[in-house]
């Protein structure tokens, strides 16, 4: 499964597949060393040239940069400024992490079951457990609202580079250079919130070689309509996931309301089950998370050196201590489920990942191309000065590689929200231009309804993973390091723990309210030990942050260079790194050949029964009683799941698939695995992206779950 998510904390958590719900409940960024992962660059580009480029489908194009010349020559395709705003307006982003798209004029969303764990978990109880065994509402009054959900629908796309770096004298530090950078983006975000209504991001692609506004209308009425059994939509489990072939129902329907009704929607995907057939193009409009395709080979071998196994190691961590959180019982295994399953299809995605790096003919020509370049830039005098950004690239690498093991990040629910509130109350006591980006104006809303969160915190659970960050502090930093004697306070990990959770009260939303509304002498005041503890924190982490914020400033200067210098060089016909905003995928469905054999590029819904028989119906190859009830009426050659070349990563999970009409063929749920090199470089040979194909929902809807009414309303 892709996943893909938001953060408050900094930007967003990792790049593509991600600790979602670890990410979504504790609104933090996952930290090694104290910094992001690896830093962080926004929207670099491809390595690619343009002449390499042409031989495959590769690119997650903007919007507003759209190949349409390539689509034109190779596939006889013209995609008009129309066509591209209809898709563009019907395609949605969530919050939690992840793609949709509105299926109807009354406001129907359609996006992964995996993409809306992060909110069935949190509607579920012991008793109505929605994950596991589906939801169906069957009237508009069924409808249960999210409690943290926004959908973010792009609306407009300006190009605001000149403004931006007319910010930044060269004169100035990178430390400087980030300030006013940053201020610079705050003010034009602010200055669209105002003029507007709609939620503005400055967005910085190119590795900081160009800057855009997105201009989003939010929608945050957002109510759970249908969701599957986990066992369709996760049939085959973990041993399963990144796989092909695949029998998954990984759908989910929400709606969206205004003042109370559901929400009328002008532009929403009809609907193609007769589509998707092998050899056909189609396109897929997401938001990929963080590519990392621009990289140096220096920036490259600090991934595969220490980045990804650092994080696999953690990854490994989280993963036992929640699978032996859930041996207590059927609840505790109900509440760590989503985080568990988070954790293990990121190990697996970063598996593959580093797979793909530590193939020595993959930096090999990275290296070769690199010296092309390089040594084209010195040949023209103009450009010469260019060639420094790879050396300056290559120390900062050295500087991220000195600060491992330091770490100022708590990686819990409860922590997370005191940290917000101690960070809330300081940054509002300066101008919004000089706040930390989650604490703008211009992003105070988003911010707000993920603090005053209703979705329910787990103490028990709080306390296992509290315990384990603590524990992990004193690993990282070491027993006597002052921060760690500060928070253990004289007790052992789990003492501690249990002391913080137990004397907090930060579980009560009403508390939070109370605490922000006071400010900086209410936390001042406070006796929460846990407002205690993240207080005794902040110096440490705005220390590391404003050492990561150098950091990646250094590397946005020196990969502008490297872009100024690949336009020059090959033309700007060149996409951006994915940046979790709206791009546009390409290319046919099309199956593949792998040790021997040919792997077609479709299954069916029958196949789903041979699949769980061929495994003796034992776990996770299990089908809902609902599918066996319904196997003798059901079509059983639908087809179910097929793949594509399109090029996607994490993020891109529940994203519409459209055909040449722009009519909806399918949703976007996983990619096998070996198509998990997509963070650092893109490949047809079998790599392949997988999807839902719109058949089979239309065909569940109508006769597995009794939903014929539900299923007629898509697409109009």
């Amino acid at each position: 499964m892709l996943r893909g998510s938001t953060s408050i904390r900094i930007e967003l958590l990792e790049a593509s597949t991600v600790i979602r719900n670890w990410n979504s409940r504790v609104r933090q960024t996952l930290q090694v060393g104290g910094l992001l992962l690896g830093g962080w660059i926004a929207g670099g580009f491809s390595c690619m040239s343009q002449e390499r480029w042409l031989k495959a489908d590769e690119g997650m194009w903007l919007f507003n940069r759209v190949p349409k010349a390539h689509l034109k020559q190779v596939y006889g395709f013209e995609a008009t400024d129309a066509w591209l705003e209809h898709l563009m307006k019907s395609s949605v982003r969530f919050n939690s992490g992840g793609s949709a798209s509105f299926v109807s004029s009354d406001g129907l969303v359609l996006t992964n079951h995996h993409v809306a764990s992060d909110t069935l978990y949190k509607l579920s109880t012991a008793e109505h457990n929605y994950n596991e065994d589906g939801f169906l509402a069957k009237s508009l009054a069924d409808e249960i609202p999210a409690p943290d959900l926004e959908l973010n629908q792009l609306v407009a796309i300006e190009e605001v580079t000149a403004e931006v770096n007319q910010a930044v004298d060269s004169s100035l530090s990178p430390a400087e250079a980030a300030k006013a950078r940053q201020a610079k983006m705050a003010e034009i975000e602010k200055k669209s919130l105002e003029a507007t209504g709609l939620r503005s991001d400055v967005v910085t692609l190119y590795g900081g070689g160009q800057y855009h506004l997105y201009r989003y209308k939010k929608y945050t009425d957002v109510r759970l309509v249908w969701a599957p059994e986990a066992g369709a939509a996760f049939f085959g489990g973990d041993a399963d996931n990144f796989e092909y072939p695949r029998y998954c129902l990984d759908v989910t329907l929400f709606r969206v309301y205004e003042d109370g009704k559901p929400a009328k929607i002008e532009h929403f995907l009809k609907m193609n089950p007769e589509g998707a057939k092998e050899g056909e193009l189609v396109f897929v409009s997401g938001n990929p998370g963080r590519t990392r395709r621009i990289y140096t080979a220096d920036a490259m071998r600090y991934q595969r050196d220490h980045r990804l196994p650092d994080t696999l190691n953690l990854l490994r961590r989280k993963e036992v201590l929640l699978q032996q959180y859930g041996f207590g019982g059927p609840e505790q295994k109900r509440r760590s489920k989503d985080d568990l399953f988070g954790i293990q299809n990121s190990r697996k995605a970063y598996t593959g990942m580093l797979e793909g790096l530590q193939d020595p003919a993959f930096l090999k020509e990275r290296e070769a191309y690199e010296a092309q370049l390089i040594a084209k830039l010195e040949a023209d005098p103009k450009l010469a000065p260019l060639a420094s950004a790879f050396e300056e690239i290559t120390k900062v690498q050295q500087r991220r590689l000195a600060l491992k093991g330091q770490s100022a990040s708590v990686r819990s629910s409860l922590y997370g929200i005191a940290q917000n509130l101690v960070l809330m109350a300081a940054e509002d006591a300066k101008s919004s231009t000089e706040r930390l980006r989650e604490f703008r104006d211009s992003n105070r809303e988003s911010m707000l309804q993920g603090l005053y969160s209703p979705a329910p915190i787990y103490p028990d659970l709080e306390k296992v993973m509290l315990a384990d960050e603590l524990a992990r502090m004193v690993e990282d930093r070491g027993g006597d390091d002052p921060l760690v004697a500060t928070l253990l306070d004289g007790k052992s990990p789990r003492a501690r723990a249990s002391e913080l959770v137990d004397g907090t009260k930060l579980i009560d939303v009403a508390a939070r309210k109370e605490l922000a509304s006071g400010g900086v002498a209410a936390i001042g005041r406070s006796t929460d030990p846990m407002v205690r503890l993240a207080a005794a924190m902040e110096t440490e982490y705005r220390r590391l942050q404003k050492i990561s914020d150098e950091l990646d400033e250094i590397e946005r200067q020196a990969y502008a260079k490297i872009t100024q210098a690949k336009f020059a060089v090959e033309g700007d016909s060149v996409y951006p790194d994915a940046t979790f905003t709206l791009r546009l995928a390409f290319g046919p469905v099309k199956g593949y050949a792998l040790d021997g054999q040919t792997i077609p590029s479709h299954t069916t819904m029958a196949g789903a029964f041979e699949h769980e028989a061929s495994h003796e119906s034992t776990d996770p190859w299990v089908l809902p009683e609902s599918w066996k009830k319904a196997k003798d009426k059901m079509k059983g050659q639908t087809p179910y799941n097929f793949v594509s070349t399109a090029d996607i990563i994490g993020g891109n999970s529940g994203s519409p698939v459209v055909d040449r009409q722009g009519n909806m063929v399918g949703i976007i749920f996983d990619g096998n695995i070996q198509s998990l090199t997509a963070d650092y470089y893109y490949s047809d040979t079998v790599g392949r992206s997988v999807s839902v194909h719109i058949a089979a929902v239309l065909e569940a809807l109508r006769s597995i779950y009794g939903a014929p009414s539900l299923a007629d309303q898509l697409g109009r």
